[in-house]
């Protein structure tokens, strides 16, 4: 086995582990939302250098840009790893987003507040999938358990095997052999009278 088809099966097992991660959480929401954060926290503490001039783009909000991009952050995070919060989440995105706008140089040049503005939506809007945790569908024709668990009507439960079902071989073979079946011809008359046909 070459190092080269191992190194492929492990990028693949860690590929489908991390679709099947991403899968369950809304992961663009907290994707979108933690790279919100970075703008707002950066740009208040930027120096644009033009030649020999310094620009200082400080505000002095710069503590609270740098506690609303913290925010930011942590509420990607949390989107990620507890998803059930995840509407609570979204709706404290946009609000901080908001707020990123008179406090922290339009949002971060905007950037921040349309990246947090789109996070906090797509985390509102998201929903776990209906199927998950659901056995399958029953396949036409065969009847499915009732609600509360119960088998159906002549079926037998499972882990059970119906012998009543299956004829005994070996009992088959130890039974006394039948006479042949008799065929009567004998007919009865009107009179009630017996008579042999032909």
């Amino acid at each position: 086995m070459s190092a080269e088809s191992s190194g492929d099966r492990d990028f693949t097992y860690w590929r489908l582990r991390f679709q099947a991660w991403r899968g369950v959480r809304p992961f663009w929401a907290g994707l979108f939302t933690l790279l919100s954060g970075a703008p707002i926290i950066y740009f208040p503490y930027f120096n644009l250098h033009l030649g020999h001039l310094t620009m200082a783009m400080a505000t002095t909000a710069g503590a609270g840009s740098l506690i609303i991009g913290i925010l930011l952050i942590t509420l990607g995070l949390t989107m990620w790893f507890h998803s059930i919060v995840r509407v609570f989440a979204g709706v404290a995105t946009i609000l901080l987003g908001l707020i990123s706008i008179p406090l922290s140089n339009i949002g971060g040049f905007l950037l921040g507040f349309l990246l947090a503005l789109f996070g906090g939506a797509l985390a509102v809007s998201w929903a776990p999938a209906k199927n998950a945790g659901q056995p399958a569908e029953p396949a036409a024709g065969i009847p499915a358990q009732g609600l509360l668990g119960e088998a159906p009507e002549g079926a037998v439960p499972a882990g059970e095997f119906d012998h009543a079902a299956v004829p005994d071989q070996h009992a088959a073979q130890h039974l006394p052999p039948q006479p042949p079946a008799v065929h009567d011809d004998t007919t009865f008359d009107a009179n009630g009278g017996r008579h042999r046909a032909g």
